[in-house]
């Protein structure tokens, strides 16, 4: 499958560890580099607006998609592509899984989980077959990791957890998988 779009769902919060914020960077160096068009939240702060200012540094195309109750909150990024502003988080979110090819999960707080888990569970349900990539930036999503797999083990999955998932460590590992 040949990726042109990638949605990338991570935190208005940079996070504490500076490694977070350098993967950001280089994804979306990644990206650009690769034309491939980055499909976002639209803010301009935290690891959302890390990762869509790297896409730009290099030229490349970025899409932000923007609830309204959040233009002001997440300081909505004014130099990008194309910001799409929307009326509320259903919208946004449909709008983000209908323009990506696939999506990466970046280190992020609430906001990210249901982005995620609302991805994989309509993944799950055949509403798309989207590739859906975890981004474990030193082991954060170990314990979500380890949640899923207690998931399966206790049969409230329908398959492997890894069948829906594929967990990488640095953005050069996701190139393997763009087509």
């Amino acid at each position: 499958m040949q990726v042109h779009a990638l949605a990338v769902f991570c935190g208005s919060k940079k996070g504490n560890d500076p490694l977070f914020e350098k993967q950001a960077v280089d994804l979306g160096h990644l990206l650009a580099d690769r034309n491939i068009t980055l499909i976002y939240g639209g803010g301009s702060v935290g690891l959302m607006g890390i990762t869509s200012n790297a896409v730009l540094e290099k030229g490349g195309k970025v899409i932000g998609i923007i609830p309204s109750i959040l233009k002001d909150r997440e300081v909505h990024h004014e130099g990008i592509t194309e910001l799409i502003v929307v009326d509320n988080m259903h919208t946004r979110k449909k709008m983000l899984y209908e323009k990506c090819d696939a999506a990466i999960i970046l280190p992020g707080g609430f906001g990210t989980m249901d982005e995620f888990f609302e991805m994989l569970t309509w993944n799950q349900l055949s509403i798309h077959d989207k590739k859906i990539f975890i981004l474990n930036t030193n082991g954060f999503y170990d314990y979500l990791l380890a949640l899923t797999g207690k998931m399966q083990q206790e049969g409230f999955l329908y398959d492997r957890p890894g069948d829906r998932l594929l967990v990488i460590h640095s953005p050069e590992e996701l190139v393997a998988h763009l087509g």
